[in-house]
């Protein structure tokens, strides 16, 4: 992980000591192992630079390769560095030799700006080629690194971090009317439906999977990939395509466990945080190393009121793979004496912006200082597997044999699926009549949900006029489930959103997150396996349940009843701080300096409707989390002004 910065003068003249100052300054409020410059011909390149990988201990950023004339600077672990050397005519001794930013560089200088389409791994990089007076930067397909720019009286100016950008003395700190009114009005985790805006109305982010061009005070900005495949896969058989399956999971982990530090992961009970324990594990162990895993439990006192098929607390699946994978250090943290309300401050600092994932993120912070305090520099995650290994829902599935009319299947596959969960016929077939045809169904319209944002507000932006519901999350269908899929990793939005959480709590912390299910060529490759290869036998997810046949307990490996339910404690947690809490709020209702952008009287009624005391089942009502947002929002406001 490093801090990237960076200035060109489109005069030439050199950047001011001035600008440099405050670049430097800003970025120094972030430990590194070493901070580097570089500057000629009005270019001013910086990195603060930390060193999770076997490649990078001795890696000097920004470099400048004197015969190319080409200076680089960048935040980039590249995964297949192999192939990458094979493409680029070099050995196995420069793989072993050169860092991930001078392979960056080669790429460069072979493909020119084309050069992002043959990269693979979490990156963004910056590069000014001084015989073409260009400056030219990328930013990975899936958007796991940040990177914001601006441009303003001749120059163009980019950082990992909006903060650095927004101290600029010649800056003035406006707020973006359309970031505000997005974050306020959409209702799902989405902060804006625009991927390059920020909180800043002067400040934008380079969208993920895509590049920018800077010459001469012009600014282009494309796309250059997806990750949607243009065709299936066909191949012979289920075993083939386990395979090639468990063949690529096995790399996408390895790559992202490539590391001198010791190794961590967010551990769950689900099957894509277990599976990349099960192989990290075994990676490991043949290089004499454990794992450590890392699991949020509930806050002690905590009675979990969830459902029967649902598990606030995961100790029982996360112990069992403990014990049958081996070679992993548990440990419970349950974030004591720990609230969303607690570390709004906190989180408001690491995020520059306000934020809406409350419920989960106060926790996620707890498992990075912790693996921070152990030592180690790459965090491991599954948080894209829903959508790459352990996609595939059986009741989808048989709602798309329904429409389709392949009755033999759907007889053959609902049997299995019968027997394999013991679920009776007439609870099942109207669950799989309503996702096939929706159209038969009494669709009694929802209630809308209360709303943060001020009417007035909300029409002075036109708002709800620019938002379209499948990119808020405003009444989404699901019916389409191939659709779907395909539309979350096109949704750069929602792309942002996680590249931004993980990013900035690496920077933090010094620990690297890596999601070996959002590895590039796996995410291609399981978008291009029918559907039918991940429901058989009458299972769900079956792919990823196959590959690890062996590998995770069958508690954990087959389980297709019980789903986790991290984070339904929030409510409890605020027990202890809810008169300070309340009193909050009701500043916020009697505050003229926010009343032209949150609608105090929703405000005012969600209190009332929560009631006088923090009860736990709270935790999924629409009332209670306007009011968390509110003072989320109404925090950074004040630290705004």
């Amino acid at each position: 992980m490093s801090i990237v910065a960076g200035v060109y003068n489109y005069d030439h003249v050199s950047v001011s000591d001035d600008i440099k100052h405050h670049i430097l300054r800003a970025l120094s409020e972030l430990t590194a192992d070493a901070v580097g410059t570089w500057q000629q011909d009005g270019v001013f390149l910086a990195c603060r630079n930390q060193t999770p990988t076997s490649s990078s201990p001795h890696e000097q950023l920004p470099s400048c390769d004197e015969p190319s004339r080409i200076a680089i600077t960048a935040d980039a672990v590249i995964d297949n560095r192999g192939e990458l050397c094979g493409m680029l005519g070099l050995s196995h001794a420069d793989e072993a030799r050169l860092s991930d930013g001078e392979l960056i560089r080669l790429a460069y200088l072979k493909w020119g700006e084309e050069c992002p389409r043959y990269l693979a791994g979490d990156f963004v990089f910056v590069i000014w080629d001084a015989g073409k007076r260009t400056l030219f930067g990328a930013r990975d397909l899936l958007g796991s690194r940040t990177l914001y720019y601006q441009r303003r009286f001749g120059r163009f100016a980019f950082c990992s971090f909006l903060n650095p950008l927004s101290s600029l003395p010649d800056f003035q700190r406006r707020l973006s009317d359309t970031w505000l009114s997005h974050f306020l009005a959409i209702p799902s985790m989405v902060e804006s439906t625009d991927p390059s805006a920020t909180v800043y109305s002067d400040i934008f982010q380079l969208q993920p999977g895509h590049c920018i061009r800077v010459r001469e005070g012009n600014v282009e900005v494309r796309s250059y990939g997806s990750l949607v495949p243009q065709d299936m896969l066909r191949l012979n058989g289920e075993s083939e395509y386990l395979e090639a399956f468990s063949d690529l999971f096995r790399q996408a982990v390895e790559s992202r466990a490539r590391t001198d530090k010791g190794v961590g992961v967010a551990l769950s009970g689900g099957l894509d945080s277990t599976a990349v324990a099960s192989v990290a594990a075994e990676y490991l162990r043949g290089q004499g190393r454990s794992l450590r895993g890392y699991s949020m439990i509930p806050a002690p006192g905590f009675a979990d009121w969830t459902s029967a098929n649902e598990m606030a607390d995961e100790t029982p699946f996360v112990q069992a793979t403990i014990e049958h994978v081996g070679n992993i250090e548990g440990k419970y943290l349950n974030a004591a004496d720990k609230s969303p309300f607690t570390e709004i401050d906190e989180l408001l600092g690491i995020f520059e912006a306000p934020y809406k994932n409350f419920e989960g993120t106060f926790r996620i912070k707890d498992i990075y200082s912790q693996a921070s305090n152990d030592g180690v520099g790459v965090l491991l995650t599954g948080a894209r597997g829903n959508y790459t290994i352990s996609w595939g829902s059986a009741i989808d599935y048989y709602a798309l044999l329904l429409k389709r009319w392949q009755w033999l299947r759907f007889y053959r596959e609902l049997t299995m699926f019968r027997k394999q969960t013991r679920v009776g016929i007439n609870r099942i077939m109207p669950v799989i009549g309503r996702q096939a045809f929706p159209f038969l169904q009494r669709n009694d319209p929802e209630p809308e949900p209360p709303r943060l944002i001020h009417p007035d507000f909300a029409r002075r932006t036109g708002v709800w006029e620019s938002l379209r519901p499948e990119e808020a999350g405003l009444g989404t269908s699901k019916n389409d489930v191939l659709q779907e899929r395909q539309n979350y990793f096109t949704n750069l939005a929602v792309l942002n959103l996680q590249g931004a959480v993980g990013s900035k709590l690496s920077a933090k912390y010094r620990v690297w997150e890596r999601d070996p299910t959002a590895d590039s060529r796996l995410v291609r490759f399981c978008l291009s396996v029918p559907f039918e290869q991940y429901v058989t036998g009458g299972i769900g997810r079956s792919m990823i349940r196959r590959a690890m046949n062996g590998r995770l307990p069958d508690q954990v490996r087959l389980n297709q009843r019980i789903r986790g339910a991290q984070g339904v404690d929030w409510v409890y947690r605020l027990t202890p701080h809810w008169t300070e809490f309340t009193d909050e709020v009701k500043r916020i209702c009697a505050d003229s300096a926010v009343a032209g952008l949150l609608n105090q009287q929703q405000i005012r009624t969600s209190l009332t409707n929560v009631g006088a005391s923090p009860r736990p089942e709270l935790a999924g009502d629409d009332d209670m989390k306007l009011l968390m947002r509110s003072v989320i929002f109404y925090r950074f406001m004040k630290q705004f002004h």
